[in-house]
């Protein structure tokens, strides 16, 4: 049975989804102590207090993790709905989001402005509380890329300088990935090229969908099982639909980045339901 959702975002400190709770009360979002979070500045580095990060125009790379999770938001009527509309500014470009709940879960709306060919990637920075037994399910065969940390992990050596390599979901290069399992100490990063997915955690599913006409969609995952950071590691796992195929822009090659047209925006959609809509 699909429910709705409902969500909490803090639009002081880059707009960070805080909450996304069913009415039964499972919270979907994994949160940590983090202190700092409150004082950063644009240009500082990234602190990790979980929840749903806004990463744009890039995750890795500089500036890490974009440049709207630093900078406070700012609410805009949206009249033609009576909707609140929240924007952040950037000195490359605008970000406008809209959040409204639905029947089965919530959707979000957003329109970013910026010169004609500015590139970027976007992602939906989602730290899921899950479970150990919680799956990811996209549809086999679905072209999937690793990127460097994954190379201890394979059995194959990593091409020299390559900055990923490829497989099919959901075992790309011998590496299974649909499941997230107990603690190993390991940290993997993955680009997966579907519109959408769908969580399993016990008898919860939350369904994550993207729609943009005309750029490249993806499925970003963050498998941090105890082996990130260096030194004082945790447990974080992240399921981020995506504009774009890369996590650092400075690595994308053609048809790999978002690109604004020549009427000066690009408009998405994320769809989040309380049912699953991938096989």
């Amino acid at each position: 049975m699909s429910v709705p959702l409902e969500v909490a975002t803090d639009p002081t400190h880059g707009g960070r989804w805080t909450s996304l709770r069913t009415a039964a009360g499972r919270e979907w979002l994994w949160h940590r102590v983090a202190p700092e979070r409150a004082g950063v500045a644009p240009g500082d580095a990234f602190v990790d207090a979980g929840g749903l990060e806004e990463c744009v125009p890039t995750i890795r790379g500089g500036p890490d993790h974009g440049e709207a999770w630093s900078r406070p938001w700012t609410r805009v009527p949206a009249p033609a709905r009576g909707d609140d509309r929240y924007v952040v500014r950037c000195e490359r470009f605008t970000l406008g989001r809209t959040i409204r709940g639905t029947l089965d879960g919530a959707e979000a709306d957003y329109v970013l402005t910026a010169d004609p060919g500015f590139r970027f990637v976007w992602a939906a920075h989602a730290l899921l509380d899950l479970s150990e037994g919680a799956s990811v399910r996209i549809g086999d065969g679905a072209r999937t890329r690793l990127f460097p940390e994954a190379a201890p992990l394979l059995t194959q050596l990593w091409p020299e300088g390559a900055a990923w390599v490829e497989g099919d979901w959901p075992v790309p290069r011998g590496l299974p990935l649909d499941r997230f399992g107990p603690d190993d100490g390991t940290a993997v990063g993955a680009v997966v090229d579907a519109p959408g997915c769908c969580v399993h955690d016990g008898r919860d599913r939350l369904s994550l969908a993207l729609e943009a006409d005309g750029q490249p969609t993806s499925v970003a995952l963050w498998r941090n099982l105890g082996g990130f950071p260096t030194g004082r590691p945790y447990r974080s796992t992240g399921v981020e639909p995506m504009l774009g195929r890369v996590f650092d822009l400075a690595e994308a090659g053609p048809g790999d980045a978002a690109r604004v047209p020549a009427s000066g925006e690009v408009r998405w959609r994320l769809t989040l339901t309380t049912h699953c809509r991938c096989t």
